[in-house]
């Protein structure tokens, strides 16, 4: 099985937004990565639906994930649960290493922002996969880096394989199982 993430930019007028418009034009654009994900994987859209936290439910045999920044979408469906999140590389406030990791995961890698995302992205992806919220952070570990690209998350009792692409200031995590990825960065 492959899955095809796909990434999409947001126009210069919808970054442009504030607000419930902002939101409201991320969503859309989301729905339009997923539209496209679904032709490549073979799929015919379903209804997006939530449950009351807010996880998507799947579409028939579909499940589905989205993610979206302010200049940035992310979308992938899959035979089964899947997660993606993406986001921009950019310092924050220190003190958010240690909210994000605890001392043994980041002794698995540099200290700088492109691992803090790449920790916090990975984790989030998985969150999603396992259909519970980010307020679950702390209890994600990060148990092994397998290359620049590949992570092993450790939540929930089990081991959650992880891979990421990187591009312009952005990375993009994708609990992906056994499955092979294809990304498209449009």
């Amino acid at each position: 099985m492959t899955l095809h993430p796909v990434i999409l930019p947001i126009s210069l007028e919808d970054q442009r937004l504030r607000g419930r418009a902002r939101v409201l034009a991320q969503s859309r654009r989301a729905r339009e990565a997923l539209a496209l994900s679904c032709e490549a994987s073979g799929v015919v859209p379903g209804p997006l639906t939530t449950d009351v936290c807010g996880a998507p439910i799947p579409f028939g045999d579909t499940h589905w994930s989205l993610s979206h920044k302010s200049r940035f979408v992310a979308a992938v469906v899959g035979q089964t649960s899947i997660g993606i999140d993406i986001e921009e590389i950019k310092p924050r406030s220190e003190a958010l290493y240690g909210a994000i990791a605890g001392a043994e995961e980041w002794a698995l890698a540099d200290r700088n922002w492109e691992t803090f995302f790449r920790y916090w992205t990975a984790k989030e992806a998985v969150l999603k996969t396992a259909g519970v919220g980010i307020s679950r952070l702390r209890q994600a570990r990060i148990h092994a880096l397998l290359g620049t690209d590949e992570l092993i998350v450790d939540y929930g009792a089990h081991l959650w394989p992880v891979t990421h692409v990187r591009f312009q200031d952005h990375i993009v995590a994708l609990m992906r199982g056994d499955a092979e990825v294809a990304w498209e960065l449009r």
